[in-house]
């Protein structure tokens, strides 16, 4: 008999398709997949270096399990470095991944009809695992039309007395729109006087492209007090598979709590990770995500001007992250049957926006090389004329 809680899940739409396109390319068809949010480069060699000399020098025991006190400073170091912020190794959790840091706050502060607001497009993991937690979740709807961005006014009229979290995502997944520092501080001055936790997923920082970057709880003292920052090196150094994520939070009960709970669970993330996730923070990986962050932009911008030379298709160009996410309503509102019949018929795997909370619309990582982009939009236009004619 299976409980109540896990029955409140779904399966992630992204995962489904991706598995599918696997196993269609294993049975010999030309796949051309689009689904995966994962960088198509390998890890750095200094990050694998670290990883083997770790392994040379032991680090295969046990560790604390909040992390090494050494990977917690070199966190504590890119935090001020890069973002301005001031934590103690007191006030930083590691974890695995990012997905577990997120997780692991939810369990400590949501609790059943606590409500949390999430702009839509959202990443697809946020409002299942609100609902495992008995939380309720608000969505704030976006569009193309306003950048996917949620203004002052949509977040005040979404706070109730039974607010307890609001989620923000800069970069975002899927959408690549980044909130600036004065659209943040306008957010921030809404929550001032609420005991509302802020959540910012900042995974895709170190892949903005126009612009700068702007840390959610760089923004205020007020900001910096009930912000968690989440952020990992899964995107911006390929280590995706390595699983490592962390949070910060000037509230040290709160990263107490989920201390607490990942020591029931999980305990440590792997301690060869640990040490080598250090090589991904202290900036001897830097070149190459330079490298990585001119790639994407040449893969964004020849994506982007395809796929608005698409008849019925539009897509804003992306400030960060690396995806498209694509307007279909001239086309389709049921982007989910967009989506198979574009797998079955032209072998062009894409997430349909449904699994995001919004219609009308697809997502495409362009997280592939450029001959690979071209022949996988050359086959979404055939597929356009054809749904057309």
């Amino acid at each position: 008999m299976l409980t109540k809680r896990i029955n409140t899940l779904s399966e992630s739409i992204t995962i489904a398709i991706t598995t599918l396109a696997g196993e269609l390319k294993a049975e010999g068809k030309d796949i051309l997949s689009f689904s995966a949010g994962e960088p198509d480069f390998g890890t750095p060699q200094v990050i694998k270096d670290a990883a083997i000399k770790a392994i040379n020098e032991d680090y295969t025991k046990y560790t604390p399990v909040d992390g090494y006190p050494v990977l917690r400073e070199a966190i504590a170091h890119k935090l001020k470095r890069d973002n301005n912020l001031t934590y103690a190794p007191n006030q930083i959790m590691v974890n695995n991944g990012a997905k577990h840091s997120l997780f692991n706050l939810f369990a400590a502060v949501i609790e059943d009809g606590a409500e949390v607001i999430i702009p839509s497009p959202y990443w697809v993991t946020y409002p299942e695992l609100v609902k495992y937690c008995g939380g309720k979740v608000v969505e704030i709807e976006t569009h193309d039309t306003d950048g996917f961005k949620i203004t002052p006014d949509e977040l005040k009229n979404a706070i109730t007395d039974k607010t307890r979290m609001l989620i923000l995502t800069t970069p975002s997944n899927p959408t690549g729109s980044i909130y600036t520092k004065e659209e943040l501080v306008a957010l921030g001055k809404i929550l001032e006087g609420t005991d509302i936790i802020v959540a910012s997923d900042e995974m895709y920082e170190k892949l903005t492209y126009e612009g700068s970057f702007t840390s959610c709880a760089a923004v205020s003292e007020d900001m910096y007090q009930r912000t968690v920052t989440i952020n990992g090196l899964s995107k911006s150094v390929a280590m995706t598979g390595w699983r490592f994520g962390y949070m910060a939070a000037a509230n040290t009960e709160l990263i107490k709590a989920t201390k607490k709970l990942q020591s029931q669970s999980t305990s440590n993330i792997n301690s060869i990770t640990q040490m080598a996730a250090i090589a991904g923070l202290d900036g001897s990986a830097d070149a190459d995500i330079a490298m990585m962050r001119e790639a994407f932009i040449e893969r964004r911008d020849e994506a982007v001007k395809l796929m608005n030379e698409i008849d019925g298709l539009s897509v804003l160009k992306p400030d960060g992250a690396f995806y498209l996410f694509v307007n279909i309503k001239e086309i389709s509102n049921d982007s989910l049957t967009f989506a198979k019949d574009l797998l079955d018929k032209k072998l062009v795997a894409v997430v349909p926006g449904v699994a995001f909370g919004s219609e009308g619309y697809f997502r495409l990582s362009f997280a592939t090389d450029i001959d690979t982009i071209r022949e996988g939009i050359a086959r979404i236009a055939e597929f356009v004329k054809e749904l057309k004619a």
